[in-house]
């Protein structure tokens, strides 16, 4: 669904104010968790959400709490960007929220590390959760940074391949590809020429297309950001230039970067009914499991099919695997109803019923095992692919930095210019840029 996918977007926004965080509160758990949970009390949960469904899907949830905790009355407030949740955050004072949330999971190490959201550790202990055995690993390793735990994961979003079975039916494609060699091949194929554009693009290959961006192209290739000292990985770790590489070059076979741009830029607005693959733009898409929906809601005339991204031709045992992220939710150390605002925090994250409920209602991926493998859970075999994408071993997310995201933004600068022919020396360009991203995270400190 929309209002849990616009990262991308969210991203930059968040990244420039960021550095708001670097004064935020530093409070620490037991500071403000003096309160009685079971005193009749109300605290105040903000959330990003704003499409009508999706507010009234988080206020169910909401009423389901408050009946099984009487005692507890929740104040919602919706639609708070990371820029009103920052300010808030470094405010401080009573009017702020004592439940917190974000889209930006790239942003949970400056959350932790600046103390803007708080320490969970001393919470998750006293309520005895086995994490490790009710969360997904990728999804408790962006709700963390270098050990402190200040968030949990409320639903998650897992990033697929969509393709349009006519178009594969009618260009002799026998099923989706695994690899990336055979993408190419299948995207080559499913391209059909018109004049000096397109009837029809097998793939948008362009880093400004909507999900292909670097660090969802770099999911599917064994990678590390990071080496063991902390220093970026982008210029020693082959697994980067071959990603890029590898999409230069496809995006040369599609027809060159600059016809590519004319025709992306035909295409309808990435949450309106007149997406590219909606239409039939474009045979594949990268997306995450709320284009199902969306799609579907839009009236496309044909039948969609779902499948994992495919993989690096070496490593095509892990296919099956895919990017992941989602909202994540915590505590303000400003709270000084800390353990009432738990009480929320661990109902709405790990209770199974909460968590299906709500994955049914705004179409997310749960963000728990025993929600993703219960019985209520409502999915078909193209919503399933995302559930085992979200369960794959190998399924990742870009690490947590001191400075949110702009390491990946520095990365995906250099995309813009590497496929535009801006920049030619590709070995040169990563190394430049891996110093770029260890200088702005050496001043962070």
């Amino acid at each position: 669904m929309p209002g849990i996918s616009r990262k991308a977007a969210l991203a930059v926004a968040a990244s420039a104010s960021l550095a708001l965080l670097a004064t935020a509160c530093t409070g620490q758990s037991e500071s403000g968790a003096s309160d009685d949970p079971n005193a009749e009390t109300t605290i105040t949960f903000w959330h990003g959400w704003s499409a009508p469904a999706e507010v009234k899907a988080v206020q169910a949830n909401v009423d389901r709490f408050e009946k099984a905790h009487p005692n507890i009355k929740v104040k919602v407030v919706g639609n708070i960007n990371d820029d009103k949740l920052n300010q808030a955050l470094r405010a401080g004072g009573s009017n702020g929220p004592d439940v917190v949330s974000s889209f930006t999971t790239s942003n949970i190490g400056k959350f932790c590390s600046s103390g803007a959201f708080l320490d969970l550790k001393p919470f998750v202990e006293k309520s005895k959760l086995d994490l490790d055995a009710l969360i997904p690993k990728p999804m408790l390793d962006y709700t963390q940074f270098e050990g402190t735990r200040c968030a949990l994961p409320l639903l998650g979003d897992a990033y697929g391949l969509y393709y349009n079975k006519d178009a594969f039916e009618a260009a002799g494609i026998k099923a989706p590809p695994k690899t990336w060699s055979e993408f190419a091949q299948v995207a080559k194929k499913l391209t059909k020429t018109k004049g000096d554009g397109y009837e029809q693009l097998g793939f948008m290959p362009n880093y400004h297309g909507y999900e292909t961006v670097v660090d969802h192209y770099m999911s599917q290739w064994d990678h590390a950001y990071f080496d063991e000292d902390g220093k970026s990985s982008v210029a020693k770790d082959p697994a980067f230039a071959e990603m890029f590489t590898y999409q230069k070059k496809l995006v040369d076979d599609l027809g060159g970067f600059e016809k590519l741009e004319k025709y992306r830029n035909t295409f309808g607005d990435e949450w309106g009914a007149k997406h590219p693959f909606h239409t039939g733009q474009v045979a594949m898409q990268l997306d995450g499991e709320w284009r199902l929906g969306m799609a579907k809601d839009a009236g496309v005339d044909f039948e969609i099919g779902t499948a994992p991204m495919p993989v690096a031709d070496d490593e095509v045992d892990e296919y099956g695997k895919g990017f992941l992220s989602g909202t994540v939710m915590g505590i303000a150390p400003q709270s000084k109803k800390q353990n009432a605002a738990w009480e929320l925090v661990k109902y709405m994250t790990t209770d199974t019923e909460a968590v299906v409920a709500f994955a049914n209602a705004i179409r997310n991926v749960p963000s728990t095992f025993p929600a993703l493998k219960s019985p209520d859970l409502k999915t078909d075999p193209a919503f399933k692919t995302f559930l085992d994408i979200a369960q794959h071993p190998e399924s990742n997310s870009p690490p947590a930095s001191v400075n949110g995201a702009t390491y990946q933004l520095t990365l995906q600068d250099f995309g813009y210019q590497y496929e535009s022919g801006k920049v030619k020396d590709l070995k040169a360009g990563l190394e430049k840029t891996a110093a770029q991203i260890d200088r702005d995270i050496e001043q962070t400190k």
